[in-house]
């Protein structure tokens, strides 16, 4: 059997019939997995089948042998039954074609606020380009309205946790940024050592909020973005330095949030240039700064 993955078993069994051009009601359909939206995007699932024809979709029928005899035959009628069996050939080739030539042209989206996918807007986090689309939205509800719902929601999702967590701070950091900062003595345990589920709680967040309300997010939790900030800070030093020099550099490779704050940096800066965030052969990410837009476009 084959599976198929889709967000809805709408979507799903769409994908199947597509596949077997045929109807559904002519497979044989296993549910593997049900959709789930989860939480505030935790405990996502996609729907999932296995797909199979059925059996007696097709049974293979031996040719029914008729005899004729000489004066039943007429050579106009054998004629006219061969051109109608042209024409219908030619006609199913035609809709063949047609069906394939849909699947292969992108499906057309609702008009709604472009999103890409979720691992780019978190690679754009601090991207100022992003920043000028998002301010596009318009949020409708008032500011203390939204920093009480989202306030509100914090609680709510952290309440039964079992990290010590003495309050969550949310304010406005700018017209388009939240502000989010969790303090305590077990903060830092949510994101771990060396920060490293830091991302993971930015994107849930970031997700959340920017859906809804159109803002971007700026995360502190027990100042981990304050001392990575310092600490990219002092490697930018002589970057800069090198860049007012030369005219172009390419920074070492940045893990998590860091390339983010470079990104942000860098962009300050030096408005002039073309700095923007590459990745290289083995994944790893990182900010160059060249001279001339047109090198890199």
């Amino acid at each position: 059997m084959k599976q198929f993955e889709a967000k809805t078993l709408e979507e799903v069994y769409e994908l199947a019939s597509n596949e077997f051009s045929c109807s559904i009601t002519e497979l044989e359909i296993d549910i593997v997995q049900q959709p789930s939206n989860g939480f505030l995007g935790f405990g996502k699932k996609n729907a999932i089948i296995a797909v199979a024809p059925k059996k007696n979709k097709r049974r293979e029928r031996k040719p029914r042998e008729h005899k004729f005899k000489k004066k039943d035959i007429k050579i106009e009628e054998v004629s006219k039954k061969i051109e109608d069996s042209n024409r219908a050939d030619e006609k199913r080739s035609r809709q063949k074609r047609k069906r394939e030539d849909r699947k292969r042209e992108p499906k057309k989206l609702r008009d709604v606020p472009k999103v890409e996918s979720k691992e780019k807007i978190f690679d754009n986090f601090y991207n100022e380009s992003e920043k000028k689309e998002v301010a596009k939205i318009i949020v409708k509800k008032d500011k203390q309205e939204i920093l009480d719902e989202v306030n509100k929601g914090l609680v709510s999702l952290f309440k039964d946790t079992c990290y010590g967590i003495d309050n969550i701070k949310v304010e406005f950091f700018d017209e388009n940024t939240l502000y989010i900062e969790f303090t305590g003595e077990d903060s830092a345990l949510l994101i771990g050592k060396e920060g490293y589920r830091y991302k993971a709680l930015s994107y849930i967040l970031f997700n959340w909020i920017n859906e809804k309300y159109g803002l971007m997010l700026r995360l502190e939790v027990a100042e981990f973005l304050k001392n990575q900030e310092a600490a990219i800070y002092t490697y930018l030093e002589p970057v800069i330095q090198t860049i007012h020099e030369k005219g172009s550099f390419k920074t070492k490779p940045l893990d998590g949030i860091l390339v983010h704050i470079a990104l942000k940096k860098l962009r300050e800066e030096f408005p002039e240039k073309y700095v923007a965030v590459k990745t290289n052969v083995r994944g790893d990410k990182y900010v160059l700064v060249n001279e001339y837009r047109s090198k890199e476009q």
